[in-house]
């Protein structure tokens, strides 16, 4: 019998945590795919502001699977989720909750609280350009400082907590766009388009047939809190830092770093909340990818998403057809690396 102690379990380092989280984003893309055909990008932006503690907008016509999507995101990742229907008619109380006078055995009375849908992981904002922006004002404070006030108390929301909102771009009646205020607290606007004629095949196979695909629980809540400090983790250049200031400062007019295709374009461009949504994302796409820094080619990829929706375009814009992810697509194409300082010999002896 041996009498060597037993070996205590050696702690992870950074490289097998990434390893991990990659296995695990993997087996979350395989389990979506058993239900959501095809929108790859959509998944990957969609897992990014997840795992970096974001909100996203879904844009796309009816019949795209956007509300399947976060429902089944929602059991893989096995956290609450609700879905509120956004309606004229819907109330600011109807999302956060709302005061009730309840009477106890001894016939005194009292205010309770009654949480409101909100108080969940995962919410899901249905159609939310279809209520007024009273009650989309409702969800401001949530996404931001993710606690709602209700009369004198506050209350915190769950951790982790999303918002991923869906609206319809084609319908202008009844609807009532979002204010700005509110648009620039989603991480990514994430437009979601038609599949291709060979997945749209494989959707008319899967979902005619009386079958329901069973999908299986991948992380815990705590697990995301976890994964989000180990992306928080990831390191980022100033390198880097200065092309991400750079890129956003070129979206505004005013800016002398600003090309002149934006000057006459651009009405008003991103502020510097689209910056840390850049390095944030960035550092998802780079966790996702299993590196361990950020590379500049991880914030073009989600340039688009981030900006699109904080980039107001005029008339001149329009009448030429250049749309905001066009500007984007321009900029990140123009804009240059910034220039590496060469090491000088002898330098510092």
């Amino acid at each position: 019998m041996s009498n060597k102690p037993p070996v205590a379990n050696k702690p992870k380092n950074v490289g097998d945590l990434l390893r991990e989280f990659c296995q695990h984003r993997e087996m979350m893309e395989k389990e979506l795919g058993k239900v959501v055909i095809g929108q790859r990008d959509v998944i990957e932006q969609l897992l990014a502001a997840i795992f970096t503690r974001g909100h996203c907008l879904l844009e796309g016509v009816p019949g795209l699977a956007k509300t399947l999507m976060v429902s089944t995101l929602a059991r893989i990742v096995d956290v609450s989720f609700n879905r509120i229907q956004f309606t004229p008619d819907l109330m600011p109380s109807d999302i956060t909750g709302t005061n009730v006078l309840d009477e106890d055995a001894d016939g005194r009375r009292q205010f309770r609280f009654v949480e409101g849908p909100i108080f969940t992981n995962i919410l899901l904002a249905d159609e939310i350009n279809r209520t007024p922006p009273k009650t989309q004002a409702a969800l401001l404070q949530a996404m931001q400082e993710r606690e709602v006030s209700v009369g004198r108390t506050t209350y915190p929301l769950p951790d982790p907590f999303f918002t991923i909102a869906t609206q319809n771009p084609i319908e202008q009646e009844g609807t009532y766009p979002l204010p700005e205020a509110q648009l620039d607290r989603f991480m990514f606007n994430i437009k979601v388009g038609y599949p291709s004629a060979e997945e749209e095949e494989q959707i008319l196979l899967a979902t005619t047939r009386n079958e329901k695909p069973e999908v299986n629980k991948i992380l815990t809540g705590r697990a995301v809190i976890n994964i989000q400090r180990l992306v928080h983790s990831v390191a980022v250049s100033p390198y880097v830092v200065k092309y991400v200031a750079h890129l956003v400062r070129a979206t505004r007019p005013e800016d002398a770093q600003a090309p002149p295709f934006v000057r006459e374009m651009v009405d008003w461009g991103a502020g510097p909340r689209a910056g840390q949504f850049l390095i944030n994302g960035g550092k998802a796409i780079a966790a996702m990818d299993g590196r361990f820094s950020v590379a500049i080619d991880d914030v073009r990829k989600i340039a688009v998403p981030v900006l699109r929706h904080r980039i107001s375009t005029n008339f001149q814009a329009q009448a030429e057809g250049m749309t905001s992810e066009k500007i984007i697509q321009r900029l990140v194409e123009e804009i240059p690396e910034p220039e590496v300082p060469k090491f000088e010999r002898g330098k510092g002896k």
